[in-house]
């Protein structure tokens, strides 16, 4: 029901249909069938949505049984994502999924496609002609689209080439949809992205730069909720925005604690992950972000603040801001396992030397020596410790 509500479609009626077997035609049973065509004819009703995946016949049949539109799952959220989607991008992604799912449809879906008699030999009638036309005028416009998000991904990472040279860490923040990511993303970058009571609010990517408590700076990064039961057309179509998630330095799992079925969003959120290719060692080193807790009951929150006392754990919430400091505080803490914090002392005339630190480490303060030289505090990827000691001679101090 939230996933109609989200595009703002107005709810008649929702009923479970109980099934023994899955019946090939329809789906459900024909009681359940004549069931909802009442529905449908007393309330005026034009679109039914099933809560499951529909093959092409059954989606043909129940929209002649029934006399409506038909919408399975996977349609509905696609039909979700287009509307949401608003850069060049993310428009690129919808059209490529919804394309994907349509194309498996064309066959013995469409009534005004039907094979017509006399047709013989390969040719088989105009109506299968004109499938076939269809069919690989889809398959034409997927190639032309996947050549296009190719060199989105090219750009992409170039993008992220010239970020490595600057090597700000990356903290994506990932999480089910309507979980209060783009809220959070607000909090902690003082930005304005678009953030709403509503499933799949956020499709596009959004980075921003954030400075943690040890001023040490950071690209933080938004990207689209999951679901349970993502159709596997979107989660092909969306890699190139979720490829953010795969290369970033830290991830912020962001729950709505609040949430019934918080518990069940966290595995769905994980087996997406999974898929998507991040590795189980990046998974167990997540920050799991406990938001929503302004929601929760005097003694729920108690209840919270014990769980969330743990190493990987932070209540917070993202409206009233509370948490948020022990948040900051916690990536702060997470990325000093992969950095090095150094004290460098340069002579006011080595220049390369001074551009090579604010190129590649972190300056977190510098002060002027009476003899005019340079010292500078700041932290350095550990990988990058050894290549200034090799290219320039010299050991570098602990700070």
């Amino acid at each position: 029901m939230g996933l109609a509500m989200a595009i703002d479609l107005e709810v008649v009626d929702a009923m479970p249909a109980p099934m023994s077997e899955i019946r090939p035609a329809t789906l459900i049973g024909k009681g359940k069938v004549d069931e909802i065509k009442a529905v449908c004819e007393n309330a005026q009703v034009e679109l039914v949505i099933c809560d499951g995946q529909l093959s092409p016949v059954q989606q043909r049949n129940l929209e002649k049984a029934l006399n409506v539109k038909v919408l399975d799952r996977t349609g509905l959220i696609l039909e979700i994502f287009g509307e949401r989607a608003r850069t060049a991008e993310g428009r690129l992604q919808v059209e490529l999924a919804h394309l994907s799912y349509q194309k498996g449809r064309l066959v013995r879906s469409w009534t005004h496609l039907e094979r017509q008699r006399g047709g013989f030999g390969f040719l088989g009638g105009p109506g299968e002609t004109q499938i076939e036309a269809d069919r690989r005028a889809i398959g034409d416009r997927i190639a032309r689209l996947k050549r296009e998000l190719e060199e989105v991904k090219r750009t992409r990472g170039l993008h992220r080439e010239a970020r490595n040279r600057v090597p700000f860490p990356v903290v994506a923040l990932v999480g089910y949809t309507n979980a209060g990511k783009s809220t959070l993303f607000n909090r902690l970058t003082r930005a304005d992205v678009l953030a709403k009571d509503q499933l799949f609010a956020t499709l596009d990517p959004t980075m921003r730069g954030v400075t943690l408590p040890s001023k040490r700076k950071v690209i933080l990064s938004d990207t689209v909720g999951f679901i349970s039961d993502l159709p596997t057309q979107l989660v092909a179509a969306f890699r190139a925005t979720l490829e953010e998630v795969l290369e970033a330095d830290v991830l912020l799992h962001v729950r709505d604690i609040s949430h019934p079925d918080s518990d069940a969003q966290k595995e769905d959120v994980l087996s997406v992950l999974s898929e998507l290719g991040v590795a189980p060692e990046a998974q167990d080193t997540m920050i799991e972000v406990w938001n929503k807790i302004d929601l929760l009951a005097e003694d729920q929150r108690s209840l919270v603040a014990q769980r969330g006392s743990g190493s990987v754990e932070v209540p917070v919430s993202s409206i009233t801001g509370e948490g948020i400091e022990s948040l900051l505080a916690r990536i702060d803490e997470a990325l000093s396992r992969n950095f090095v914090d150094m004290t460098l002392d340069i002579e006011a005339s080595d220049g390369a030397g001074l551009a090579w630190a604010y190129a590649h480490g972190d300056v977190l303060a510098r002060s002027e020596r009476k003899d005019g030289g340079i010292m500078l505090r700041m932290t350095l990827p550990a990988a990058a410790v050894g290549m200034f000691e090799h290219r320039y001679g010299r050991s570098l101090r602990k700070g």
